[in-house]
């Protein structure tokens, strides 16, 4: 699948900026010149004379002609047609300063929020994309860069929200929104996993194509379909949508093109007289409802919203939908999204991949500033030394881990009154863990996994409110959430905690995690990603 759509993705992608031009148009393929020997070469002419020359140029160098031209050249005067207006001391000319700038430049103040509530300001030029904010935000909050960070539009007064795309600019983004709507940063694990499982997120039912061929086709050319331009992909399906003005929600037959999405007037029917053009892909987006029954009265949970870009809040021109279950939602809003932008998904997608391939000829990993400033010490004698040689500083590191766990398992025994005392370490060292996020409800541990994402492996640990000495596994297996619950064990006087009711027992959460993420055990598959909560 991955060599057939990097077909697609090199015959899209033309390097424009190495490309050398000529003054008739024509593209110079030459990369070196020679000079032959000639006559004395005439005196050295204006960059202007320089440009009409008939000789190979770069883009770049004509661009910085063009600027250099541009801002040595003075602007025309613009007789003033209302000099009454100025002061005595004005000038009846408009200077070319004073004119307006159609295309805005410089830098912007954005102010971003994480989902505890925080928020930092940041200044970003005009041209920032979103991944680009995501990086300075991982890297200003000293977080990992697994490039599953994503920028969040959100719209608390309207219930929307939606990922923004990789290429798109910030500062447009927001320019559209209003005053009340904001920029959140977190976890979407999801963005891209339609390219890796393709058939998670398009079932043959809603795809024409694949009952058109009685679904013979490969998913990597069902893909590719979504990514050429040329071809005409469609999802068809049954969608609940809100009547204008109305409380009401009508159950229609729905297809989503590459011109728009369409409802049929008459049952299933796709010919042309009987359907009516909905919403156009080009002048929207389409947005995740996150309070849908409550706001809305839909009459499932799995609700969407197509909303143009040019309305702000009047909810009059909002595109209300709604699916049976999650699997169509997904489906309908992949599609709108692969329909709408591409190849550009695809290059987006393939960016961190190349950027790790780049980096994979150097022998060691990269390290930080403090990391390499750290060496392995050896206390025992009366003098430290320090530790040159690898394996014995390795087999030192081991050893003084074990020697901590072990004076952690006494300490353990001597301060706790009882086995299930809470201030047992084994009770406490998962708190550190980005993973465990303490005594939320089951609610809010079902609104973290969707929001980051709902793919398999993406889990939480949290307290259990029906038992305090317990806890909870949340985990995310084929778009439904599962929870598990951790129950303590005692042992010989210590503490252990297990899934299985005692057939596997671990000293700390820690250790049941470390466990699952390598082993599925009980679990429907294993734990990949930790759903966590960064402050910024």
């Amino acid at each position: 699948m991955n060599s057939s759509l990097e077909s697609l993705y090199s015959t899209c992608g033309v390097p424009a900026d190495s490309a050398p031009l000529l003054q008739n148009g024509q593209l110079h393929r030459g990369h070196a010149h020679t000079h032959r020997p000639g006559p004395a070469q005439p005196p050295p002419t204006s960059p202007k004379q320089k440009v009409r020359r008939s000789q190979p140029m770069h883009i770049l160098a004509v661009r910085r002609l063009q600027e250099e031209e541009l801002r040595t050249s003075s602007l025309p005067a613009i007789p003033n047609p209302f000099p009454e207006l100025c002061s005595p001391a004005g000038s009846p000319i408009l200077s070319p300063g004073s004119l307006p700038q159609c295309q805005p430049s410089g830098t912007y103040i954005i102010k971003i929020f994480s989902e505890d509530g925080t928020g930092k300001v940041v200044e970003i030029p005009a041209d920032m994309t979103a991944r680009d904010l995501c990086q300075l935000l991982v890297y200003k909050s000293h977080c990992v860069d697994d490039n599953s960070w994503a920028l969040v539009e959100h719209h608390p007064l309207l219930g929307l929200e939606r990922c923004l795309e990789d290429h798109e600019l910030v500062v447009h983004v927001q320019a559209s929104m209003t005053s009340e709507s904001k920029f959140l940063f977190r976890k979407n694990y999801a963005k891209y996993e339609f390219f890796r499982n393709p058939l998670n997120f398009f079932p043959e039912q809603m795809v024409a194509w694949c009952q058109e061929t009685n679904g013979t086709i490969p998913q990597s050319q069902l893909l590719q379909n979504f990514l050429n331009s040329s071809s005409c992909p469609e999802i068809q399906g049954f969608l609940y949508m809100k009547e204008t003005a109305r409380k009401s929600w009508k159950k229609l037959y729905m297809f989503l093109r590459r011109s728009g999405l369409y409802y049929s007037t008459k049952g299933m029917s796709k010919e042309p007289r009987h359907l009516q053009l909905l919403a156009d892909l080009e002048d929207s987006n389409i947005f995740t409802v996150i309070t849908g029954k409550k706001l809305h009265h839909a009459p499932t949970d799995f609700e969407f919203c197509i909303k143009p870009n040019k309305v702000r809040n009047e909810s009059k021109e909002l595109r209300m939908l709604c699916a049976e279950d999650e699997q169509s939602r997904t489906c309908w809003m992949t599609a709108f999204r692969l329909l709408k932008y591409g190849i550009l998904l695809y290059q987006n997608y393939k960016i961190p991949q190349q950027r790790k391939t780049s980096l994979s000829h150097f022998s060691t990993p990269v390290r930080s500033v403090s990391e390499n400033s750290l060496v392995a010490m050896d206390f025992s004698g009366r003098i430290g030394r320090v530790i040159e040689n690898p394996v014995e500083a390795q087999s030192a590191a081991m050893e003084e881990g074990q020697m901590w766990r072990k004076r952690g398992q006494r300490m353990n025994v001597l301060s706790s009154q009882s086995p299930l005392h809470p201030s047992s370490l084994s009770s406490v060292i998962h708190r550190t863990q980005l993973w465990f996020h303490g005594r939320i409800m089951r609610e809010e541990s079902h609104k973290m996994i969707m929001q980051q994402g709902q793919v398999d492996g993406l889990f939480l640990l949290r307290e259990s409110q029906s038992n305090p000495k317990a806890f909870v596994l949340t985990l995310c297996h084929h778009q439904k959430i599962k929870h598990f619950q951790i129950l303590p064990c005692e042992e010989d006087g210590q503490i252990f905690f297990s899934l299985d009711d005692g057939a596997t027992k671990f000293t700390d959460l820690i250790h049941l995690v470390e466990f699952y993420q390598l082993n599925r055990g009980v679990l429907p598959c294993k734990l990949k990603h930790p759903c966590t909560i960064v402050a910024l």
